[in-house]
């Protein structure tokens, strides 16, 4: 798609987007006390936040191009990712947030110091670091930089810039509360203009039955053989956890929200909230894939899939919305990730071990610095992921994100269910277990000649690596002969509501039910 689809109308419908969206960003941080923290909007964000905000940052513009690309070539099956989440939401509303909130900690590297001491904190702190500037920073701007190269005929460089220029004026100027705010606005205008793709598309197909007769009967199964090489059904049962827990309950960016929260209950609603959002990632997402294989079965390249429907279904005006939503996604998931990046290593790293008595002032004036500073490096790493030709680097990326979730899954895991887990085996699992999963992961996306040999499937290979990760920490924790025992406040249980616990139960039931009738 070229910016000869964008017609005068499509401009002013953009423009008119960005002024709304810095009009709730400028109103939103003038709701935040003039000297409160940045970080965690004061710990009032309510269960709309809160699901909205999750929410927004799961959602990329590369996961809606991905996930039509997915529906046009195999169905709903990669709707697993989305469905099955609801698992590990609602693991991070009972068992995590209960822990974090009573704990009352800024970020989860400073839950794991009280967990297991300074050395896992200051490893956590930089670990996590690392982790927002590669894969949600300068992979969102990758993958959202060739969107608007492909729309505006712009540099790599230019696209990133303006992408990151809009995000970074939310998260310094009114930080996480402004980053909630506007996030709300961008996710319902997602759902309103995907809803009406969908609706068109199914209306020029000729309705539902006409769909399911026009495309193979197995693009209505969620759980395929194991002989299917994309999406067999053992590998997802048992990998997926690994990337759950690691996504949705350990990952500074996701959670971030949840620690914001007023209290337990408006955590325990707003993640619930979440876990029905998710449900609307296949109708939403996926399906307008299959809808476009049913209209446009000659498509060549299934990456197209989501522009072409917007190209040929939609009429001049509603291009430009599809763009303020597709930038939407963009400026949400990487407000989320600069605020997390900047939370971590300002409590973390500067006010932990240089400056333990900093004034609130001075802790904010930090925090946006760093804010400016992971921008620039993540312009710098875009750039430089701009220039290796030749790869398909942000699947490559993707693959590699599912090495790095092991050694977190299994130090958290292990660190909440398992008292006698020692700060030497948390330890070992973060540097050495990352190390050895990294290298795994490595030979796998690149095996040698002298390692040719069919390799399991990547979610099952996750899955391996965190049962030896775990095997190793139960060893070092039974033989260390360090017992020291660090005490993590109790959980808090105040203000968990039963209306909570029976929207979970109505979630859980709704996707079993989908479940069943998906197979």
């Amino acid at each position: 798609m070229n910016t000869h689809y964008m017609q005068s109308l499509d401009w002013m419908i953009l423009a008119i987007y960005f002024i709304i969206l810095l009009a709730i960003g400028v109103w939103a941080s003038t709701k935040r006390k003039k000297e409160g923290s940045l970080f965690l909007a004061e710990h009032s964000l309510r269960w709309h936040h809160i699901g909205f905000s999750m929410w927004g940052t799961n959602v990329g513009p590369s996961m809606l191009i991905a996930s039509a690309s997915a529906g046009f070539t195999t169905g709903i099956v990669s709707g697993n990712y989305a469905w099955y989440a609801f698992v590990f939401i609602a693991l991070l509303a009972f068992v995590f947030a209960p822990r974090y909130l009573g704990a009352k900690v800024h970020t989860l590297p400073e839950f794991m110091g009280l967990r297991f001491g300074q050395s896992t904190r200051n490893i956590l702190a930089w670990y996590t670091i690392a982790t927002i500037i590669i894969s949600w920073l300068a992979l969102t701007l990758f993958a959202g930089g060739i969107l608007i190269r492909q729309v505006f005929d712009i540099p790599m460089w230019m696209s990133a810039l303006v992408l990151l220029i809009i995000s970074a004026f939310f998260t310094m100027l009114g930080g996480l509360k402004a980053v909630a705010y506007t996030n709300v606005y961008q996710m319902i205008l997602l759902i309103v203009v995907s809803l009406i793709l969908v609706i068109v598309g199914l209306d020029r197909v000729g309705g539902v039955s006409a769909l399911v007769a026009k495309v193979p009967a197995d693009y209505w199964v969620m759980f395929k053989p194991n002989t299917d090489e994309a999406f067999p059904w053992l590998p997802i049962i048992l990998g997926y956890p690994v990337m759950g827990i690691w996504f949705w309950c350990t990952d500074q960016s996701m959670v971030q929200p949840v620690l914001a929260a007023k209290d337990l209950r408006e955590g325990q609603l707003g993640t619930n909230f979440t876990g029905w959002l998710k449900i609307l990632d296949v109708a939403l997402y996926i399906l307008p894939g299959i809808i476009c294989f049913a209209l446009f079965p000659t498509l060549e390249n299934p990456d197209e899939a989501y522009l072409t429907m917007v190209e040929n279904l939609f009429p001049v005006g509603m291009v430009g919305l599809v763009f303020a939503v597709l930038t939407a996604c963009l400026v949400s998931t990487i407000g989320s990730a600069l605020n997390a990046l900047s939370t971590v290593f300002t409590m973390d790293v500067y006010v932990k071990n240089f400056k333990p008595g900093a004034p609130q002032w001075e802790i904010n004036m930090v925090g946006r610095l760093v804010t400016l500073i992971g921008a620039a490096l993540a312009i710098v790493l875009t750039i430089a992921i701009d220039a290796i030709k030749g790869l398909n680097l942000f699947n490559v990326f993707q693959s590699v994100l599912g090495f790095i979730a092991p050694p977190m899954a299994a130090v958290f895991v292990l660190g909440i269910f398992w008292k006698r887990t020692t700060t030497r085996a948390a330890n070992f699992a973060l540097t050495v277990g990352t190390i050895f999963c990294l290298t795994v992961g490595i030979l796998y996306l690149w095996p040698p000649e002298w390692l040719q040999f069919p390799w399991p499937h990547f979610m099952l290979l996750s899955f391996e690596l965190f049962v030896i990760l775990v095997a190793s920490m139960v060893v070092i924790s039974l033989t260390d002969k360090d017992k020291t025992v660090y005490e993590i406040p109790a959980p808090v249980h105040e203000n968990q509501s039963r209306l909570a616990i029976g929207l979970w139960i109505a979630l859980a039931v709704v996707m079993i039910g989908l479940y069943i009738y998906f197979n």
